[in-house]
């Protein structure tokens, strides 16, 4: 008797990625006017989860005859950015130091969570859209596809705003604080 092959496309682990997917991005899409500590607590969640169930993701190989095209539009992206950035304001940017091989020094760049997490929610929700058609040639794509994009951005972008956030959350000062100057 022959052993079945499962089909990636509607595999355990990508099932389960598509539910945090889903989740993300629906907590970033209703998140304006959120309160700062419960969007940051609430990402505190999130994020290692999407990060664990992005690695347990099947690895496929695409033919390239079925990449979908992107479907979030600038302005959608713009709207996720600014309800990030609208929610942490002056937490929003931080530096980060780079090591440049060819230099062999650190560089500084600064970078912004709302932008981090818009890359990642325009990555993850093109995804779902391919998902919501059930095209399987597509959905089959559509995975080579956000696994490419976690190994070279969003990935990388998840881990980098998990470490600001953390420090938000745990550096001693509360989240909940205000500017002095707002309140005066």
């Amino acid at each position: 008797m022959k052993k079945q092959v499962e089909n990636p496309v509607y595999s355990h682990d990508t099932l389960e990625f598509v539910t945090v997917a889903v989740e993300f991005c629906a907590f970033l899409e209703k998140s304006q006017g959120r309160e700062k500590k419960d969007f940051v607590e609430t990402l505190l969640k999130l994020l290692p989860l999407l990060y664990l169930k992005a690695i347990l993701l099947p690895r496929v190989e695409s033919n390239g005859d079925f990449l979908p095209p992107d479907r979030v539009t600038e302005q959608e992206y713009d709207y996720i950015r600014h309800i990030i950035f609208d929610i942490l304001q002056k937490d929003d940017d931080y530096e980060e130091l780079v090591y440049d091989c060819d230099m062999q020094t650190d560089e500084s760049h600064w970078k912004s969570i709302s932008e981090n997490l818009a890359d990642m929610y325009q990555a993850i929700r093109n995804f779902l859209y391919v998902y919501q058609q059930g095209i399987e040639d597509c959905m089959h794509d559509a995975i080579w596809a956000l696994n490419d994009n976690f190994e070279l951005y969003w990935g990388q972008n998840l881990v980098d705003s998990l470490k600001r956030l953390h420090a938000l959350c745990y550096n001693g000062n509360s989240i909940d604080d205000e500017d002095e100057d707002a309140i005066q």
